[in-house]
Parts: C-alpha cells; structure tokens; sequence
C-alpha cells in the first residue's frame, strides 16, 4: 500500500472549501459524509501543523536576523 503523497498548504485548504462546501448541501450518504468529515480533519491537523512549523521558521530567521546582513 502506497502512502499518499503530501499536499501543499494551499492544495489543503482548497480541498477543505471544497469539502466544507460538499458538506453544506447536504447531499451526500451518511457513510460519504463521514468520510469528508474525517479527511476533513485530517486536512485541518496538517494545515496546523504547517502552520505552525511556518510560525517556527520565522521566527527563528528573524532571531537570527536571516543569517546574513542584505
């Protein structure tokens, strides 16, 4: 079994509109719309975590004043 490749930040939150939007019509099965909701969290933990890992890079760039004078 193959494990699924990584999403970009924005490919992410493009699928969660597109799963908030799914799950607005209420239109789906009761099996499909468990399944968004959970793919939907799972989006919204990587988001976080990319996130956060962002938070940390910047901050630790500006601490160390980018490494190098412009």
């Amino acid at each position: 079994m193959q494990k699924a490749e990584k999403k970009t930040f924005e490919e992410s939150m493009q699928r969660l509109e597109e799963i908030v939007s799914l799950l607005e019509t209420n239109e789906q099965s009761l099996d499909e719309t468990v399944k968004l909701f959970e793919e939907g969290l799972t989006l919204v933990k990587d988001c976080d975590a990319s996130l956060k890992n962002f938070e940390n890079k910047v901050n630790e760039l500006t601490e160390n004043d980018g490494g190098e004078q412009a």
